[in-house]
């Protein structure tokens, strides 16, 4: 081996030595025969590549002209893994902000959607003699207060959860890439579960922050009797609240949305991802991209309402808590249990199963449609280490 001094030990016929620039130049056998990268300022990939990293530990160090070269990762670049650039499409600002959007559609438009039986719900849940089931009740209410009863609430309601779901999925993707990198690559694969609970948690509890004045005002609005008359609409609700102490506006249903939403939020995503994880490992088993986008974007459907359910029972009776606290005269959390009982905390939860069914698969099929439109994809898949 002819480099700028001689080894006592030569190179097996495996490896490579390195080279400095001058003996490069100066070389005209060996300018043809390695490449421009193994000498000092090369790239770590190509060296690497070449070399090994074990030859290169080797051979290295008795060249004082020579940089040290050290691969510690995939890209070679000496940067430690980043979660947020470890998928097809990097998570970087853009992509958070079109999947703030993306929640904001996803959430506006379902809970809008659905307002009607939110209505009756919340009338079933704060006035359960009168208000016995979905359908009777539907009549009920369009019998003595009219058809247009059953859209008490709706402005509020698009406006609370448009920004609900600003900050619901679009943090979550934020908190998820966080925690990754937080745990590692190995770790973000092993303990992913738990990753999906922490950033849906962290993440839903700004977005019940930004939900909680408008929640306040759809429930005042759905429950309040026709001779209470509170006003139907938004700004004078809002006035209106504002000048009663005593409906603790603006954030005075926030713990117990956190209640409520937070369990909600953490089974969505994690059954969701899970269920997603599950059809695409055991169903649809070849590669993701190999399926047509209806494909992908049903399979985003069923294991958005898969998840519904599940949510629906979870955060159930904190539901109930939220929507009696809209009654005129409602006491404290702790009496309001007391009052309905370990059977009451249940009453509305069929009609809610179904809302919250299709809710939460419309809301994961409108939020992968707009990613899929913006050429970002559907979300989950099989896991990958």
């Amino acid at each position: 081996c002819i480099c700028d001094r001689h080894y006592s030990t030569h190179p097996t016929v495996d490896e490579l030595c390195l080279v400095t620039m001058d003996s490069y130049k100066s070389s005209p056998v060996f300018s043809g025969m390695f490449p421009a990268a193994v000498v000092a300022g090369a790239s770590t990939t190509t060296a690497s590549a070449v070399a090994g990293p074990a030859i290169m530990a080797r051979h290295a160090s008795p060249f004082a002209r020579v940089a040290t070269l050290v691969a510690t990762s995939p890209s070679g670049d000496n940067k430690p893994w980043n979660a947020r650039f470890s998928h097809p499409i990097p998570h970087d600002n853009s992509y958070y902000f079109k999947c703030m959007i993306a929640g904001v559609l996803s959430c506006g438009v379902t809970h809008t959607m659905i307002c009607p039986l939110d209505v009756v719900k919340c009338n079933m849940q704060t006035n359960p003699t009168k208000y016995k089931g979905l359908v009777s009740g539907m009549k009920t209410l369009i019998a003595e207060e009219g058809t247009g009863a059953v859209w008490k609430g709706a402005l509020p309601t698009a406006i609370g959860y448009s920004m609900q779901g600003f900050c619901k999925f679009g943090f979550y993707e934020i908190f998820k890439d966080l925690y990754c990198n937080m745990a590692g690559r190995d770790n973000a694969y092993e303990y992913r579960g738990l990753i999906y609970l922490a950033g849906s948690a962290s993440a839903e509890f700004f977005a019940d922050i930004a939900l909680c004045p408008m929640e306040m005002v759809k429930v005042k609005m759905q429950t309040s009797l026709p001779e209470a008359k509170f006003p139907l609409t938004l700004g004078a609700a809002v006035a209106t609240m504002k000048a009663d102490p005593n409906t603790k506006f603006p954030f005075g249903s926030v713990v117990p949305l956190w209640s409520r939403q937070i369990p909600y939020t953490m089974a969505k995503f994690y059954f969701f991802e899970k269920v997603v994880e599950a059809f695409y490992t055991h169903v649809f088993t070849q590669d993701k991209s190999s399926y047509s986008k209806p494909t992908q974007l049903g399979i985003t459907f069923a294991s958005g309402y898969i998840a519904g359910v599940i949510c629906a029972i979870v955060s159930h009776p904190a539901d109930t808590v939220v929507s009696v606290m809209g009654k005129p005269g409602a006491g404290s959390i702790g009496q309001i249990l007391a009052e309905l009982g370990p059977v009451g905390v249940w009453g509305g939860l069929i009609p809610r199963i179904i809302m919250i069914g299709t809710l939460t698969g419309l809301q994961w099929w409108i939020y992968d449609t707009f990613k899929t439109v913006a050429g970002m994809g559907t979300t989950g898949g099989k896991a990958k280490k």
